[in-house]
């Protein structure tokens, strides 16, 4: 405080005139409440003043830490409190710091924001919050200064952090004292601080970057790596660092005593409570007998006990391992010892972080409720149905014990946006200038249900569709769609008109199986041809000008992945049968499938790379009438991308007209590598193989491979493919570059 300036002469004088208080006044106060400065100076109107009582109160007041200066008077029965305020935060800013992103990180972490009071203490905390970041980042030597400028006429300030981003450390040697056994490489396999390696610089290379924050736990990740080896006894020091602040640079020692390597003499399961059966439980170990001993076995096996015994309902079983070693023979017997406890029901299920979607839409996928016995396979599959709805970017469900026999489930998701409203322009070699939008909403108004407006127009195509789904009617397990559309596309030599609508409903069979029944009215016809050449040649394919299709179409829809647009593991599996023949014109039956499989490698490399194979397959059987638009095409990004949409196809004898194809098959393998986690960007490597043809599969047989881009940019999902032909025939229609918006991966 500046000054505390109580007239106690003053106030003395005045006793003798009126020592009752009848009124208490505040000047100049703005930053709390006449009511909540009552509470705190704890002085009423009536009480006899006390100097004691008001110096105490003017202590109180000022911390608060709101005010620069406060003092007070007495005159006439009237307490009187002075206050000067601090001056008020305008703006925080950071310069010279990392990307945007970064910077909205760190400044949740500063303590001081806009709105707050100037505080110099807080001020000198934010400096050092910068600079003890950086150093965990592998910065050092890092200088943070203030710039301050008053802003306003109410003095407010304006404060700017100016960060001269220091040097990184670069780990030029790591010594590894005593080992023998193994290869360094396998040692820092787990390490976050590693040695550079040569053109460390490049991706992929080790750069070599002090990671202070990971130095202390170093030590036993080296030890992990003997203990993956089977070496139960070897002993790894802390990390050693001898750093060069002169270069920047530095060198890592570490003191190891390996020991012996041992193999598995027997597994032995103590299961205090017979719930279930051990042979039950051995199935599936990854620890066998005879074989090197490898930690990661062992917890992979912890995991599968304990997750078979929670299935069962007791989700406070504890699965603890014990070794009993052999020295002299260098084997180890590994013990489970299992404490089961107290089968578990739910006592409430807890939702959070939802603003808009309502908390039935989010319970109706949850496996477990109030009063269920525990399953921990239904939560963890809880957890994956709510990722795959694609209305939540983060979801996660926490166990939270209340008694030995109940629990809570608090289920903590993060909304992400839903609602896509899109307009665009674009250049393509195939469709020329194209204007698109669309209004779409997979959570309208979060009840779950989802609709969209969709429009397009360029040279070569113009389309509006209209569709409304619901996903769960009433709640329930069944669902219903309708939709309407309406199009003109030239598909290379000629233009077609397609018109109708369609209504499917469905039922929930499992919480990862779907079954549904469509029925279809349409009408597609020819209007004009690109050369007028062509115009006999096709006629044969199109004896009727305006076909009518009445077309039924039950399916099968299996989803059990863990996440709407970057699934990393688990299957997506869709299969259909559509009758054209309940009346109308055309007359034919088509069969089609898919498959889209997922795994995550991460778990077997170390690396976070997604692989994926997916596969589609069709036929069409012709009963009557089958007009080449309802056959299939091949080419473009949802088939053999390189080759240029629906471009690949069986032609007439004459090999002038595409025709379309009965039977078509393509495959398509992936691996996608992710490059930047906070941007959600990755980048895949594919091969595509497709076939198709009219009496068989294998008549036109192409493929591709080529790398693509994934993000889920601010506008929604995206991906940039630059495709490869593989020995393309004369007269393929290739493509170098595709995109797509919107789409799963």
């Amino acid at each position: 405080m500046k000054k505390l300036c109580c007239v106690i002469a003053l106030l003395l004088c005045n006793v003798a005139f009126s020592k009752e208080i009848n009124q208490i006044r505040y000047e100049g106060l703005s930053s709390i409440s006449n009511v909540l400065a009552d509470e705190i100076i704890g002085i009423k109107v009536g009480d006899t003043l006390s100097v004691e009582k008001v110096d105490k109160a003017v202590r109180n007041l000022y911390a608060q830490g709101y005010f620069e200066d406060i003092y007070a008077d007495f005159e006439r029965g009237v307490l009187s409190f002075y206050f000067k305020q601090k001056p008020k935060v305008a703006s925080v800013e950071i310069k010279g710091y990392g990307s945007e992103q970064e910077k909205e990180t760190l400044y949740s972490q500063l303590g001081i924001k806009k709105g707050d009071s100037y505080d110099e203490i807080k001020l000198n905390r934010a400096k050092l919050v910068i600079k003890t970041i950086l150093e965990y980042q592998g910065y050092y030597g890092t200088v943070v200064e203030s710039e301050i400028k008053e802003v306003g006429n109410d003095g407010a300030y304006a404060i700017t952090f100016n960060v001269n981003q220091g040097e990184n450390i670069i780990i030029k040697n790591a010594t590894y004292d005593g080992r023998e056994k193994l290869k360094v490489k396998d040692l820092e396999e787990l390490s976050a601080n590693r040695a550079r390696q040569f053109m460390g610089w490049m991706w992929g290379r080790n750069d070599g970057k002090l990671k202070l924050a990971d130095l202390e736990y170093d030590g036993a990740r080296v030890q992990d790596a003997y203990m993956r080896k089977g070496y139960l006894d070897a002993s790894v020091s802390q990390a050693f660092v001898d750093a060069n602040f002169s270069d920047y640079s530095a060198n890592l020692y570490y003191k190891i005593k390996e020991g012996g390597r041992y193999k598995v003499s027997g597994i032995k399961i103590i299961l205090h409570m017979p719930v279930i059966e051990e042979s039950e439980l051995r199935k599936g170990l990854k620890i066998k007998k005879g074989e090197y001993f490898n930690i990661e076995d062992v917890r992979a096996d912890v995991e599968s006990i304990r997750q078979k015994i929670a299935d069962l309902g007791y989700a406070f079983a504890r699965v603890n391992p014990d070794l009993d070693k052999d020295q002299d023979n260098a084997e180890v017997k590994v013990v489970y010892l299992i404490q089961v406890g107290q089968k578990v029901k739910i006592h409430d299920v807890i939702i959070s972080g939802n603003s808009r979607t309502a908390d039935r839409i989010i319970r109706r996928e949850l496996l477990l409720a109030p009063g269920d016995t525990y399953k921990l396979t239904d939560l963890k599959e809880s957890e994956n149905a709510l990722k795959r709805l694609g209305y939540f970017g983060k979801v996660k469900i926490e166990e939270r014990r209340v008694s030995e026999d109940s629990m809570d489930l608090l289920v903590d998701v993060e909304e992400t946006r839903t609602g896509e409203l899109m307009f665009g322009l674009g250049y393509g070699s195939y469709d020329k200038l194209m204007v698109n939008a669309s209004i779409r909403e997979r959570n309208l108004f979060g009840t779950g249900q989802s609709g969209q407006l969709y429009a397009d127009w360029s040279y070569r195509r113009q389309l509006v569709n209209l569709t409304l789904s619901n996903p769960r009617v009433l709640d329930s397990k069944y669902s219903a769609s309708l939709s309407g559309f309406h199009s003109l596309y030239w598909n290379w030599d000629y233009r077609e008109q397609t018109t109708g609508t369609s209504i499917t409903s469905g039922r929930l069979l499992t919480n990862t199986l779907r079954a549904s029944l469509g029925y279809t009215i349409s009408t597609t016809r020819v209007l004009d041809f690109y050369d007028s050449k062509l115009e006999g040649l096709y006629k044969q394919y199109l004896t009727m000008d305006n076909p009518l299709k009445l077309a039924i179409s039950p399916s099968l829809y299996f989803d059990n992945t863990d996440d709407y647009y970057f699934p990393k593991n688990g299957a997506i599996i869709s299969a259909y049968v559509e009758y054209a023949g309940l009346g109308g014109d055309e007359k034919y039956t088509k069969l089609y499938g898919r498959m889209a499989l997922y795994y995550h490698l991460k778990s077997l490399f170390g690396v976070d790379l997604i692989a994926r194979y997916k596969t589609q397959v069709g036929a069409i059987f012709e009963q009557g009438y089958v007009p080449i638009t309802s056959k299939f095409y091949m080419g473009g990004i949802s088939s053999v991308r390189g080759y240029q949409i629906s471009s690949l196809t069986p032609r007439d004898p004459s090999g002038q007209i595409r025709i379309g194809g009965n039977y078509m098959m393509t495959h398509s393998a992936e691996l996608s590598y992710g490059i930047l986690e906070k941007a959600q960007m990755r980048l895949a490597l594919f091969a595509d193989y497709g076939m198709i043809g009219v009496s068989s599969f294998n008549e036109t047989i192409r493929a591709s491979w080529g790398l693509s881009v994934e993000w889920i940019s601010p506008m929604g999902p995206i991906v940039l493919v630059f495709p490869r032909p593989i020995n393309p025939q004369p007269g393929d229609r290739t493509s170098t570059f595709e995109f797509t918006m919107g789409t799963r991966f």
